[in-house]
Formats: C-alpha cells, sequence, structure tokens
C-alpha cells in the first residue's frame, strides 16, 4: 500500500486531522526549533533560563494534557481543536512583542497550553474514527506530523533571515488560518457514551487505578526526555559549534530528522509490527532512541576532530534520534487506547501527557544546567552520556513491563494493518 493510497483508505475526518497536524506542525516549528537561539542571542539569557523557557512551554502542554483530555471526553473533541487553535494565535502573537523573561514565559506557557486542549483531542478522536486501523492511522498521521516539522524549519529559516518577530507574526496567521478551516471543515464527532454519569474526579480516579496505564507512562518518561532534545541541547549543539550560522545548522536537524521519518515511518512501522509486535517494539524503539547520543559521546565539541566531523555527529545522532521516534511513536499512541481499554480515551492521554510532562520539565532543566556545567568543567560529552544513560533505563523498564503481559496486545485486525 502506498502512502497516498493509505491515505486515501480513510474517512474524512481522519484525513482532516492528518492534514490539519501537517499545518499545526508547519506554523509550529517555523518557530520553535529557533527560539532556543533567540533567547540565548538577542535576549542573552543564560542556558538555564532557555531550559526554563522551554520546560514551562512543554509542562503548560504536557502537563496540562489531563484537562484538555477531560473536556474533550465531555465536551467533544472539535470544540477542543478550535479552542487550541486559537489560543496558539494569541500565544505566538504575543512573542512578537515579548522582550523579557517573564513576558517570554507568559507567551511559551500559552502556547504550551494551546496544544493541551487540542492534542488529546486530536488523537482520541483519529483512534476513534480509525477504529481497529488506529496503528496504522497513527502511522500515517505520524508521517504527515513529521512532515510539518521537515517544512516548518524551512520556512521558519527563511524568515529568520528578516528578523525573528516576523518568524513569530507568520506562525500566528498559520495558526489563525487553521482556526478557520478546522471551524468549518472539520466535522463535529459525539464523545462516545458512557454506560453511567460519572464525576470528573470519578473519571480521574478510575484512570489513577489503571496500574498497567501508570507504569507504561512513567517508563515513557524517558522517550520524552531523549526526543525533546532536537528543540534544546541539539540547537545549542548547533550555537556552540557555528555561533555565527546556527540558525542553518539548526534547520539542518530538522530537515534531516523530518526526512527520516516522512520517507521511513510506514516502513518502519511496518517491519517492527511484523518482527517483533507492539510491546517489543516500544522497549528496540526506545534502545534505539538511548543508542542516538553514541556519536555525540564521541565528538562532542569541535576540539577532537574538528567543527565539521563534530556537525557530522550531530546530524547522526539527529538520524537515529528519528529512526527511534519514528519506531515508538505509533505503538505508544495505540498501547495507551488499549490500556484504557477504550474508554475515556481523552483522559487517558490526558494523563499519560502529563506524567510524562512533569518529567520533561525536570529533564529540560536539568539539560539545560548540565550542558553549561559540562562545558566549564570541560567534559561536554557528560550531557550525552547522562541522556544515553536515561534511555536505557527506559528501555529496561519498557521491557520488564511487556515481560509482565502490562502492555497489553494488539488487535489483530491492527496487527493485520501493518503488513498491508
Amino acid at each position: 500500500m502506498t502512502l497516498l493510497s493509505g491515505f486515501g483508505s480513510f474517512g474524512w475526518p481522519s484525513r482532516m486531522l492528518m492534514i490539519n497536524q501537517f499545518g499545526i506542525n508547519l506554523g509550529f516549528y517555523m518557530l520553535m526549533p529557533y527560539l532556543a537561539g533567540y533567547l540565548a542571542g538577542p535576549l542573552g539569557l543564560a542556558a538555564w533560563a532557555i531550559g526554563l523557557v522551554l520546560g514551562v512551554r512543554n509542562f503548560s502542554q504536557q502537563g496540562m494534557f489531563i484537562i484538555g483530555g477531560t473536556l474533550a471526553d465531555r465536551l467533544g473533541f472539535k470544540p477542543l481543536i478550535v479552542s487550541g487553535c486559537v489560543l496558539r494565535t494569541a500565544g505566538f502573537g504575543l512573542l512578537v512583542f515579548a522582550d523579557s523573561l517573564p513576558a517570554v514565559l507568559v507567551a511559551s506557557a500559552a502556547t504550551g497550553f494551546a496544544g493541551a486542549l487540542f492534542n488529546p483531542a486530536v488523537r482520541a478522536y483519529l483512534a476513534a474514527d480509525a477504529g481497529p486501523r488506529r496503528l496504522e492511522a497513527f502511522a500515517l498521521f505520524n508521517v504527515f506530523y513529521q512532515a510539518g516539522i521537515l517544512a516548518g524549519p524551512l520556512v521558519g529559516l527563511a524568515l529568520m533571515f528578516v528578523d525573528f518577530k516576523m518568524t513569530a507574526a507568520a506562525a500566528a496567521l498559520v495558526f489563525a488560518v487553521l482556526t478557520v478551516a478546522q471551524l468549518f471543515a472539520l466535522p463535529q464527532r459525539a464523545v462516545a457514551p458512557t454506560p453511567e454519569k460519572t464525576s470528573v474526579l470519578q473519571d480521574w480516579r478510575a484512570v489513577a487505578a489503571n496500574r498497567s496505564f501508570l507504569l507504561f507512562a512513567a517508563a515513557m518518561i524517558g522517550s520524552y526526555v531523549l526526543s525533546f532534545q532536537v528543540y534544546l541541547a541539539m540547537p545549542l549543539q548547533a550555537r556552540y559549534l557555528f555561533p555565527q550560522n546556527d540558525s542553518v545548522v539548526t534547520a539542518m536537524i530538522f530537515v534531516v530528522s523530518g526526512v527520516v521519518a516522512v520517507l521511513g515511518q510506514m516502513r518502519i512501522t511496518r517491519w517492527f509490527g511484523r518482527r517483533w509486535g507492539s510491546g517489543r517494539s516500544l522497549a528496540i524503539g526506545m534502545l534505539i532512541l538511548a543508542l542516538s547520543f553514541l556519536p555525540l559521546i564521541a565528538l562532542p565539541d569541535d576540539e577532537r576532530a574538528g567543527r565539521v566531523a563534530a556537525a557530522t555527529a550531530l546530524l547522526i545522532a539527529t538520524a537515529v534520534l528519528a529512526v527511534g521516534s519514528a519506531a515508538v511513536f505509533p505503538f505508544e499512541m495505540d498501547t495507551v487506547v488499549s490500556l484504557a481499554d477504550n474508554r475515556l480515551v481523552g483522559t487517558h492521554y490526558g494523563f499519560y501527557n502529563t506524567i510524562v510532562g512533569v518529567g520533561i520539565l525536570v529533564g529540560n532543566l536539568a539539560t539545560g544546567s548540565l550542558m553549561q556545567l559540562a562545558r566549564e568543567l570541560g567534559q561536554p560529552e557528560l550531557l550525552w552520556v547522562l541522556l544515553t544513560v536515561i534511555g536505557l533505563l527506559s528501555a529496561a523498564a519498557l521491557y520488564r513491563l511487556d515481560q509482565r503481559g502490562r502492555l497489553g496486545s494488539t488487535p489483530k485486525a491492527v496487527d493485520d494493518a501493518t503488513r498491508r
């Protein structure tokens, strides 16, 4: 099955969600890859402050998913998707004028909370609409997701030659257009009825009592901490190596990541699904994420083999990280639905991302601080060693959960979809 025919085989809601995700990531990645460089350069913030800004943005998204997921299960998916795009328009618009740490924190929190509103709704909507083909749908969804990541930095790079504030304004415009498009073109889908009327606290207690789900979410924190370094440690590494041309190298990071995912996602998902199944694929994908930092351990600066070699190591690490992320994502999303037993799916996504959001906040603060400390100590490889260790521990935890049958099983219809 080709990418085009696979896309056409899904219903209009699923296709619309995939197209919308491309637009969402186009607008988002026009700006976010260059935010760390802007904060370090024109605004002159320290590494710990940059880690705080990015951590707050991510926590206000991942950490507040519980609110967005709960509202999606109660109000429907479309209202949350539209509301999130409205808020992200406002957040990026504020970045046009923000010139201090408090203002940047407010803008970052707004853009993050916007994601908390629409992301659980998008995933729950897609899982419901795709039905037994949800694994294939999530794999195809990630192709559009990564295509936006590929296109966004290239558009942003062109705008960055003008001004960062111009980039922020253009990103806000993209989300304004998406708001209108989703308001009028995305079909409304009611949430699945529950057997009895329950309160929000009852729903939250039901999710919190799902021990397998909580263990899985905790084990996946490492995956998010590692994959998030595309936005934090790797752009800062690019700036360290090329202080005058870091925007170009940062764009290359996202181009490499996007190309790997767009060209390889469906093949990776099918190959992993046929060979290992869902649980084992998660553990092996996590192992790939951990090993992706080995080139940076070997060449953490330009003193050992020169600047070109260090930049090559950075891009190789990016490519391997992209392979690991592509291997993990569809099985991760499918496992959340399986462990939720198709009930309160939005709320489960909310809890899931709240848990990993806390881990990302701590991880970003630690990463920013350790990166600066490691360079001051003359041992820049320490950061990459720590990230590798975190990945290995997460891979071991996922393997153990799979061995104990804690990750559920992929439905036969979904498993069959990976063979197409």
